[in-house]
């Protein structure tokens, strides 16, 4: 069944702060270019103290409602960050108050699903729209991931990147708009590939303060991830496709998590030879967990790489490991 629903407008946030490759090399010690050369990233964003999480998302929220122009407030508002401000509340009712609605009654919740949290919270909205519970809906990703690294470890220092995007979208007439299908698998046995222990239920103050700091770095085996998402993908691409009753030639642009440069680099080799419609912002962003997906969908939309009546596709990984393919018709 497609999701029937036009996206009435989008919005992104990157922090103020740009950490440029050469300022990471110092930070370890390295030679000029080692960055960059180890790592593709050539500059990412990084978050201050007042650029919180529901911060940034009102942000980019913000800029999608206004791109929308509605008269009123979106019917639901929901997020999917990678990685919430706070374990209570959602993050969702933290920007609903951030937007001046914080009075409005406008039901809010978060979905996760780590890196797919955004690609999951669209799905859940399109449903929502499609059994006629809202016509009108807010979704947005943000992620601070500076704050979850480990100094010590220069890969994961390198690569990810702070942001925000959000998407407002709306019901619509038109048969073929909306999710036209997706296509999603999980393998938990490889859930310790990809970690950050702290946060939850599992580490707790009685641990000790050494305990709870360790817990509180992002831990991941960047190899078992690559090997085990690289074998993921390709299934969920083409049921995402045979669903849709789409070609990979109908697809007019690939809007991909921005993992890693090896990620995207991977995707464009399943793209091949029309691997030029893989959006790759990698070295400018770093992977910005969540917020990656819809940055670049936002950036696609405001380049007219992506157009309305375009079929795109939003494809990632995340951590659990699980991988997710999803059509979009504009």
């Amino acid at each position: 069944m497609i999701s029937r629903f036009a996206i009435a407008g989008w919005g992104s946030y990157r922090p103020r702060e740009v950490v440029a490759s050469l300022d990471l090399d110092l930070r370890h010690g390295q030679h000029p270019g080692w960055t960059e050369r180890e790592f593709g990233i050539v500059a990412r964003h990084v978050a201050a103290a007042d650029e919180t999480t529901s911060m940034m998302a009102a942000s980019a929220a913000r800029m999608a409602l206004d791109r929308a122009g509605w008269d009123g407030p979106p019917d639901v508002i929901i997020g999917g960050c990678g990685v919430m401000e706070q374990p209570i509340p959602s993050t969702s009712a933290m920007v609903q108050d951030r937007l001046g609605l914080g009075r409005s009654g406008v039901p809010c919740f978060d979905v996760n699903q780590t890196c797919l949290s955004f690609v999951t919270a669209l799905d859940v909205a399109g449903m929502g729209i499609a059994t006629g519970r809202w016509r009108r809906a807010l979704v947005f990703a943000s992620d601070i991931a500076s704050a979850g690294l480990d100094p010590a470890d220069a890969k994961t220092r390198s690569i990810f990147g702070d942001g925000a995007a959000a998407l407002a979208i709306e019901a619509c007439d038109e048969p073929d708009r909306g999710i036209c299908s997706a296509a999603s698998v999980t393998q938990g046995a490889h859930h310790r590939l990809a970690q950050l222990r702290a946060g939850g239920t599992r580490l707790r103050v009685s641990e000790g303060y050494d305990a709870l700091t360790a817990g509180s770095h992002f831990e991941m085996d960047a190899f078992g991830i690559f090997k085990a998402a690289a074998k993921a993908l390709p299934g969920v691409i083409n049921r995402a496709l045979a669903d849709a009753g789409l070609a990979q030639e109908d697809i007019a642009c690939v809007v991909c998590h921005q993992a890693s440069a090896p990620g995207v680099a991977h995707v464009k080799r399943l793209f091949a030879p029309r691997c030029d419609r893989v959006i790759d912002l990698f070295a400018t962003t770093g992977n910005q967990i969540a917020a990656s997906i819809p940055t670049v969908l936002a950036h696609a939309l405001e380049t007219g790489a992506a157009r309305q009546s375009d079929a795109v596709l939003l494809l990632g990984t995340a951590a659990g490991i699980s991988a997710t393919a999803m059509v979009l018709r504009l």
